[in-house]
């Protein structure tokens, strides 16, 4: 596939992921990846590198891939906390009491689409499947934090709400946010009604210049990448921090999971970032 200038595409273990060339640079103190489908032992939709427990898969197969995913970060799977998503902008603060939360032990982390910490050794988890995944580090304080960002996160910019989040809680000077955005369903097949339309330019009237109609009748095409990195602006990210991959899953589907383009049959793909 034609991957943008923004990511590096790596093989490991007969794993494929790809790595956001602003967080590279950070190796020595940040390991972080965004999945492929490329890699598993998952069968049937969900082949083979599901990593998703809520998919028409076995159990024992998803763990089997996280364990590869985990071997190819050099992470240790009891690491590993998981988001529990439903569409909304919570963020929640992790620490090393919830570690294996979700993989290991049973998570009472409910209702939170995005996840911050700055405890090392702790990997930060969410799941996607053509939602936006959006990576924030601040290599100064040393927090991390990830965000899904589904049209009705990005409508209520939790992108926004986890830079205030890392401000608040953790002093960080937005200045020094390095930012990521990741495959994820980009314009030219995010198709969406008149009463999605209307949800965005209602609450964020600037974003109507990031929608167009669609040829079909009563339908808009949305870019929901755009507008990410437009509140990442709004909120005081600067150009050269945001690292857009620019890759539509949808369109690359025998990459990535893709909920439209595998008809809602599809396994999950994975954000991951763990401070070293």
């Amino acid at each position: 596939m034609d991957y943008s200038n923004n990511v590096t595409y790596i093989e490991n273990f007969g794993v494929e992921y790809i790595q956001f060339k602003n967080f590279i640079k950070y190796e020595d103190v940040l390991v972080h990846c965004f999945s492929t489908r490329i890699g598993g032992v998952s069968n049937g939709e969900c082949s083979s590198l599901n990593l998703g427990f809520n998919k028409n898969d076995k159990s024992d197969n998803v763990i089997e891939n996280y364990r590869r995913i985990s071997r190819c970060l050099n992470i240790d799977l009891s690491n590993m906390v998981f988001s529990n998503q439903i569409h909304d902008n919570k963020i929640k603060i992790i620490n090393e009491c919830d570690r294996g939360k979700g993989i290991k032990i049973e998570s009472d982390i409910i209702g939170f689409d995005g996840l911050i910490t700055n405890r090392k050794n702790v990997a930060i988890v969410t799941f996607y499947a053509d939602c936006v995944p959006v990576y924030f580090f601040d290599p100064v304080k040393e927090v991390i934090a990830i965000s899904h960002s589904g049209w009705r996160g990005t409508v209520k910019e939790i992108a926004k709400e986890t830079i205030l989040k890392m401000k608040s809680e953790f002093g960080c000077d937005c200045e020094n946010i390095e930012t990521a955005i990741g495959p994820s369903i980009k314009q030219c097949c995010f198709e969406v009604g008149e009463a999605v339309f209307r949800e965005f330019v209602n609450k964020l009237p600037w974003s109507e210049s990031y929608c167009k109609k669609s040829i079909s009748e009563n339908k808009w095409l949305i870019n929901l990448q755009g507008i990410i990195e437009q509140t990442l602006r709004n909120s005081g990210v600067s150009d050269e921090k945001i690292c857009n991959s620019k890759i539509c899953t949808k369109c690359n589907k025998e990459t990535f999971f893709s909920y439209r383009g595998d008809n809602g049959k599809t396994g999950s793909l994975v954000a991951v970032m763990q401070l070293l």
